[in-house]
């Protein structure tokens, strides 16, 4: 059996002394798992003042390669296909990514500081250093499935609204109150009282991504014994991820289970089929009974489906051809689980306003602000497919109220 142990950081006499450290021996491998705060300078020039010291062998990043990517190459976005990506449902995924990192983006700029600059000042030393550059992240893409695939619709619906409303979010932050967040004992009491509020979430944004990184860290070094390694994590992975390095689990089925996306729910999957079901149910009541009170039912859910994804896209100021097209095919969409308004209008909207490359190249500057997801082509076919798909959900259940009253009456 393996056996871990922690001790204080050997650097308790230089300037970085306050910096968060855990010092872990596995497997014949020293871990120095440095916490930072992702938009701290203090963090970032940290980084530096490790990697740089001679101690270690290799360093190990919180990032995946997607991430690494998007950090380290400015025209990530150039190569990015917006068709397929709507093909594939991906849209949602990365809209949510993109206004993350706009969110993060402006607390950085209150600061003077890249987001990720402690991530990039790793990168960078380590070249300099010519040492191993370990990515142990979870792609945020399966981060993001597993996530979704945990929650109820009530706490999806919270948590992408959460998301939309950071994008108005012009709250500052001080510094010290950063800074702060980086000593264990405030960032546990934050995280206690987050995973009381949502343990779903807590367990796959934090709990299981602690586990991956100490499993990846395991197996990126499993071959090269006596080597030490610097891992730079976010302040609130540093004790999961310590404790998970303790842990009797075999790394490689650690990392295939943690990277395995459950499958839906089998009620979230029902769901669709059912409202197919019950509007078509509704309609054929309707016209059993009478003509008149049949078509007052197609009219309703067309006129209030099709209208609310239209409004939508009128908002997100979509083509006026594609707000034409939220309004035929939204009450077609909604009554086909296969595809959703969203994935038409986007489509509509990305061929009748091409992306420029401009766009591209802008994209992550442009979405910091609020104006810029109106301005921006690409950010914008991402506006109009959430803001579409959101009107039409909104019209299915309003619509679908209002035929159970007209049944009723």
């Amino acid at each position: 059996m393996n056996h871990s142990n922690e001790t204080p950081s050997s650097d308790a006499s230089d300037e970085f002394a306050n910096e968060p450290v855990r010092e872990i021996e596995r497997d014949g491998v020293h871990y120095t798992l440095l916490g930072t705060a992702h938009v701290s300078p203090a963090s970032a020039a940290a980084v530096k003042h490790h990697v740089e010291s001679g101690r270690f062998d290799a360093v190990a990043i919180e990032l995946c390669p997607s991430r690494h990517r998007a950090l380290t190459d400015p025209s990530a976005w150039r190569s990015m296909n917006l068709f397929q990506v709507i093909r594939e449902r991906k849209a949602g995924m990365m809209m949510a990514s993109l206004a993350l990192a706009a969110y993060q983006r402006r607390i950085a700029e209150q600061f003077d500081i890249e987001p990720g600059a402690e991530m990039k000042a790793a990168i960078e030393a380590s070249e300099r250093r010519d040492l191993p550059l370990q990515l142990i992240d979870r792609e945020i893409g399966i981060t993001l499935k597993r996530t979704s695939r945990r929650l109820s619709w009530w706490k999806r619906w919270v948590l992408t609204n959460g998301l939309v409303l950071s994008l108005f979010s012009r709250e500052k932050i001080e510094e010290e109150d950063i800074e702060r967040l980086k000593q264990g004992d405030i960032l546990n009491e934050t995280f206690s009282e987050f995973a009381d509020q949502s343990p779903e979430l807590y367990e796959s944004l934090i709990t299981e991504r602690d586990h991956y990184m100490a499993a990846r860290l395991r197996e990126d070094n499993a071959a090269h014994p006596g080597r030490r390694v610097l891992a730079v994590l976010g302040a609130g992975h540093l004790a999961g991820t310590a404790e998970a390095l303790t842990r009797d689990v075999e790394p490689s089925s650690e990392v295939e289970r943690l990277d395995r996306t459950p499958p839906p729910s089998k009620v979230w999957k029902a769901l669709p089929w059912i409202i197919l079901v019950a509007v078509l149910t509704g309609f054929g009541i309707g016209f059993s009974r009478s003509p008149e009170l049949g078509w007052s039912l197609v009219l309703t859910w067309v006129v209030i489906n099709g209208g609310l994804s239209a409004l939508g896209a009128l908002v997100a100021r979509a083509h006026p051809i594609t707000v034409l097209a939220a309004l035929c095919a939204a009450p077609l969409t909604s009554l086909n689980p296969t595809i959703g308004a969203g994935m038409v209008t986007g489509a509509v909207e990305a061929s009748l306003r091409k992306p420029r490359m401009g766009d591209f190249e802008t994209l992550r500057d442009d979405v910091v602000q609020l104006s810029g997801w109106w301005k921006n082509r690409v950010a914008r076919v991402f506006l109009v497919f959430f803001l579409s798909n959101l009107g039409s959900a909104l019209g299915t259940w309003i619509a679908g109220a209002s035929m159970i009253r007209q049944l009723a009456a």
